[in-house]
């Protein structure tokens, strides 16, 4: 027997699924064009209508076994998958996050119904996505026990692998089928065979979707995490501390009273005064002032570079100054000055 929705049960499937086959096909250049946005609204729009149908019908009960469901209700069976692909369609980025949860929440109850039925062997995903309060990633310093091993990372490939290839080749029996079905000339047997083997096709889709929308999941929570963290304590900050205002720096007392005088809109302060001052706001360590030696005037220093250069080059000097006492014995002053004659 039939849904005992009659045709209207059976047209809104028919209108939600053929609008998700329209925008997986991607005839749109972009899934966000308003056209294919459009589509999806109406899709989900009939698919959830559909499924409130269902569920007031009760046509379906994890009590009872696949033989008892008719063959023209085992469609019925696909409408949570439906809605999990189409509201992965919608392109909201501000709602993201909740688009994930609510596909997420319609592929695991698809699975779960597929497994009361025994309809495909999978091991049911949890209910809730990993990264919640009962499924903690392990931490880098775990027991290796909690790590997972590659044996199970190499098993968890190969699973992928066989169930990639049983889904293409369940893809090509249905396109084989489908024209023959959908055009009312196959007999109830092959309609249940059809829509058995779509139901199996749909459980791989569910499963990958899954493993995809956990892995989405987990980085937008990483990242919504990230903004709402506060910032963390600079330790190594400097403290801030009040701009320094301008001042002559003078050698010594004395040079400050000079330079004072002459500029009087800056205070003057002397190098130890200023060592001093920026000790007391922390800003140099406590040791003293780095020791000076005493002034020296710019006469003196002059004699004593003289001195060093005469002892570096006492020879050459000496020379020099000999050669030039004899020219002017025997040159008098203006010789070969001949331009100013007059």
């Amino acid at each position: 027997e039939g849904a005992g929705g009659g045709p209207r049960l059976a047209e809104l499937l028919a209108g939600g699924w053929r609008l998700w086959e329209e925008v997986e096909a991607g005839a749109e250049p972009s899934s966000g064009a308003p056209a294919v946005q459009e589509k999806v609204r109406q899709g989900l729009e009939a698919l959830q209508r559909a499924a409130a149908m269902v569920a007031q019908l009760d046509l379906f009960s994890e009590n009872e076994e696949l033989e008892e469901i008719a063959s023209a209700d085992l469609k019925y069976l696909l409408l949570p998958a439906l809605l999990g692909a189409l509201t992965l369609k919608q392109v909201n980025l501000s709602r993201r996050l909740e688009h994930l949860e609510s596909a997420r929440a319609h592929f695991w109850r698809f699975l779960k119904l597929c497994r009361s039925y025994g309809l495909g062997s999978f091991q049911l995903p949890p209910a809730s996505p990993p990264g919640e309060e009962d499924t903690e990633s392990p931490s880098p310093g775990a027991p290796a026990a909690a790590q997972p091993s590659l044996v199970a990372m190499a098993s968890s490939r190969q699973a992928k692998i066989e169930r990639y290839k049983q889904k293409k080749e369940l893809e090509n029996r249905l396109a084989s089928m489908r024209t023959f079905v959908e055009s009312g000339q196959a007999d109830e047997e092959q309609t249940r065979e059809f829509f058995i083997l779509q139901i199996q096709k749909w459980i791989s889709t569910s499963l990958e979707e899954m493993e995809s929308i956990d892995q989405e999941m987990l980085i937008l929570r990483s990242r919504g995490a990230a903004k709402q963290a506060p910032a963390p304590p600079h330790g190594t900050s400097r403290p801030a501390r009040a701009p320094l205002k301008p001042f002559l720096l003078t050698r010594d007392a004395a040079q400050a009273k000079v330079f004072g005088a002459g500029y009087p809109g800056l205070p003057t302060m002397t190098v130890d005064d200023w060592y001093e001052q920026r000790r007391r706001q922390g800003v140099v360590s406590g040791q003293s002032a780095p020791q000076r030696a005493p002034a020296v005037t710019d006469e003196e220093l002059q004699k004593q570079q003289q001195e060093k250069k005469e002892e570096e080059d006492d020879e050459e000097a000496l020379q020099k100054a000999r050669n030039w006492d004899d020219w002017k014995d025997t040159h008098p002053r203006g010789y070969g000055n001949r331009q100013n004659m007059a």
